[in-house]
């Protein structure tokens, strides 16, 4: 009787073994094979640098603006990346400064996203991370934003009914365990550099001839970039230089009252460099689509484009590290009125409506 069973025992256990050697949630049944992506890059805009080991794919972009946008990442499901950065704000929350999921306020204000993946100088408003990779990382983990732990989200997304798939579609896992918060954040970047300027706001569309600025807008745009030696120098174009609208340099711009650089409440890239001629440097935030994302400064100091020029008119605050372009300006009213018309032809509602930026759980 024993050798009788004998052959049906040995297959039951030849059937377990085999199943104890194969993986947790196999993978390798769906296909991986990415789709390179291709950006959108206006005519005229700098070449975007891709790290070598994170190309651009359709599949890592559906990943990555999926992770931007789920609450899945922050501690107790309430808050993703996207609640301090959403579209309409042009990628920011137009807070002064924003709260986490405990309700506390951090100490800046969020900066927008348009045109991320041309920082070539370092991110946040202190440059703290060098890359979109290595800045991706860190809000999940801040005691403020998310507070949450890499460890607690890996093993969310693991667990998770879709991100598997999606993981294996856009980087070729075998095995849900190889979902890594490095992998996230490489998806996370992909998107981020996505977000490119539609290149049909007004100014835009002045610059390859397809329409006429008003007078009052040619006065600004004039005034903003020093094109005519007769009118006054605005000394906007310097800092806020195009096509980008901004040099990412981290400078003071004299909106602190401070007796020494050592008095700044929040030293901004002297944190970073520890070089104390840096305290009160932050970097320059693009002014496309600024009339989206307000209020303005590092700490959302100033609720209107009205109060911004009418601080640069008055030169700033002295700080001996002040940068050397902020002086009184003595720009008269209708000349203010003109730069802000100019600002104002930045705006690119088509980028804030792009289909491709917005929840995809909506």
């Amino acid at each position: 009787m024993t050798n009788k069973f004998l052959p049906v025992l040995l297959s039951f256990v030849l059937v377990l073994g085999c199943r104890e050697d194969q993986p947790d949630n196999p993978l390798v049944d769906i296909p991986y094979q990415p789709t390179p992506a291709n950006l959108e890059i206006p005519d005229g805009f700098p070449r975007m640098s891709i790290p070598a080991d994170n190309p651009l794919t359709v599949e890592g972009l559906d990943l990555g603006r999926r992770l931007f946008f789920d609450p899945i990442i922050s501690a107790d499901y309430s808050m993703s990346c996207a609640s301090c950065h959403l579209p309409e704000g042009s990628f920011t929350d137009n807070f002064a400064v924003s709260k986490g999921i405990d309700g506390i306020e951090g100490r800046r204000s969020a900066m927008s996203l348009l045109n991320i993946g041309f920082a070539d100088q370092g991110l946040f408003w202190d440059g703290r991370s060098p890359t979109l990779e290595d800045q991706a990382l860190l809000p999940v983990e801040d005691s403020i934003e998310l507070h949450n732990t890499w460890t607690e989200v890996v093993d969310r997304l693991q667990a998770d009914a879709l991100y598997p798939e999606l993981f294996r579609k856009a980087f070729g896992i075998e095995r849900k365990e190889q979902i890594t918060k490095e992998l996230a954040a490489k998806a996370m970047a992909q998107f981020e550099r996505s977000l490119i300027s539609s290149g049909n706001s007004r100014y835009d569309r002045y610059t390859r001839g397809e329409i006429d600025f008003t007078d009052e807008e040619l006065l600004g745009y004039e005034l903003f970039f020093d094109f005519n030696t007769d009118i006054t120098d605005a000394q906007c174009g310097h800092c806020h230089n195009a096509p980008l609208f901004t040099t990412n340099q981290y400078l003071n711009n004299g909106i602190e009252s401070v007796s020494s650089i050592q008095d700044f409440p929040d030293k901004g890239r002297g944190e970073v460099s520890a070089d104390p001629f840096d305290n009160g440097r932050f970097r320059v935030p693009t002014l496309r689509n600024i009339e989206f994302s307000a209020p303005y400064m590092h700490d959302g100091r100033f609720q209107t484009l009205e109060e911004v020029v009418d601080h640069y008119n008055s030169g700033g605050h002295f700080q001996e590290n002040k940068d050397p372009l902020i002086q009184p300006l003595h720009l008269l009213d209708y000349e203010k009125e003109a730069l802000l018309a100019f600002i104002r032809t930045l705006s690119d509602t088509t980028f804030i409506q792009n289909p491709s930026f917005q929840d995809p759980f909506k």
